[in-house]
């Protein structure tokens, strides 16, 4: 991996702090008068504490873009927190996708020409940067230990307001939504953080100042039900988005859907589940038809993992190593066979 890579890993997980920088934890601040000190409770002096340390780490994006057909740009805005004390900003692909421009306000009024370094449209995150030194950062937490009812704070620019601090509680774990491609993301946190629009991008940070997730959406409609993606994703997401510019996920060459296959096959058989995926088309030259796919196939494992619907198989695609043989198992009428596949990089 190169020294780049593992310095912005090393910042995003906590490893270590930089002069003249966040410390991406909580600051120590000066007391507060006695008097006034008696007035906070618990509650309050919690989040003031995570907004003095993190809250200078929050930027303001605003993006140009400019349609095929048009001359006049068009202008968007949302949110987003550094990451390194050097510029990499971590933040929602929906907010930089095809600008033409990238513009970075910090809280203290600097601003910056922000460059793309990479986005994965599947999991909504994307990392810009500008070019400064000992810049104000955050570090990411581990979202797998959240817990529901556990204080979130959600810092962003929403309708244009800079700084904005928006408080709740998670209300849920393990959520899934789908993103603009149609891919599952899972494990979506669910809080009850007011957001607006603006906030995308922003941080949802918990009460010792960590970044638990990446704010990405709302229910129009309802009150108190927004999502963000975890930290966790962002922590498998950015390195790739730093050596490759995009996510490397492996590819079948295949179109298929879920489906629920006769009790008395499933029984002849011994399949794990009653839902497989039908082959519906087979990409000519493609990974799959190298192995031997054919349309019609039903597709009940790859390399002994259940495979119960198309989410499935993006799952497993995810995780298992580009050019490496995997193994399919399907049915073809009433015969099972295995085949051997390589998959290879998505386009």
């Amino acid at each position: 991996m190169d020294d780049s890579i593992e310095r912005v890993l090393t910042w995003i997980t906590g490893g270590r702090r930089e002069n003249g920088g966040s410390s991406g934890g909580l600051r120590e601040t000066t007391p507060a008068h006695s008097q006034d000190a008696e007035l906070l409770d618990a509650y309050s002096r919690a989040v003031i504490q995570v907004v003095d340390a993190v809250g200078p780490a929050v930027v303001s994006i605003t993006v140009g873009v400019r349609p095929p057909g048009y001359w006049r740009e068009r202008e968007g805005a949302g949110s987003g927190v550094i990451i390194t004390p050097d510029g990499y900003i971590l933040t929602n692909s929906h907010v930089v996708s095809n600008a033409s421009r990238v513009d970075v306000t910090l809280t203290d009024g600097r601003r910056f020409d922000a460059t793309p370094v990479g986005a994965d449209p599947s999991t909504d995150l994307a990392v810009i940067r500008v070019h400064g030194a000992e810049l104000p950062y955050a570090s990411l937490g581990d979202s797998a230990s959240l817990r529901v009812g556990q204080l979130g704070i959600a810092i962003g620019n929403p309708l244009g307001f800079q700084s904005t601090v928006s408080t709740g509680v998670v209300s849920a774990v393990g959520r899934a939504l789908r993103s603009e491609e149609g891919r599952l993301i899972e494990n979506i946190i669910q809080h009850t953080a007011p957001l607006n629009p603006g906030n995308s991008g922003g941080p949802l940070v918990d009460s010792r100042g960590r970044v638990i997730g990446i704010n990405t959406a709302i229910i129009l409609g309802a009150q108190g039900i927004s999502f963000a993606i975890p930290a966790n994703t962002a922590k498998w997401v950015i390195p790739q988005l730093l050596r490759y510019g995009h996510v490397r996920r492996g590819y079948l060459g295949i179109a298929g859907r879920g489906r629920s296959v006769d009790p008395p096959l499933k029984r002849f058989y011994n399949l794990p589940s009653e839902e497989v995926v039908e082959v519906l088309f087979v990409e000519p030259g493609g990974p799959a038809e190298q192995a031997g796919l054919m349309e019609g196939d039903l597709i009940v494992s790859m390399s002994h993992q259940s495979v119960k619907s198309i989410d499935d198989l993006h799952r497993f695609l995810a995780e298992w190593p580009i050019a490496q043989p995997a193994t399919l198992t399907v049915i073809r009428g009433m015969k099972r066979i295995e085949l051997t596949v390589v998959p290879t990089e998505a386009p």
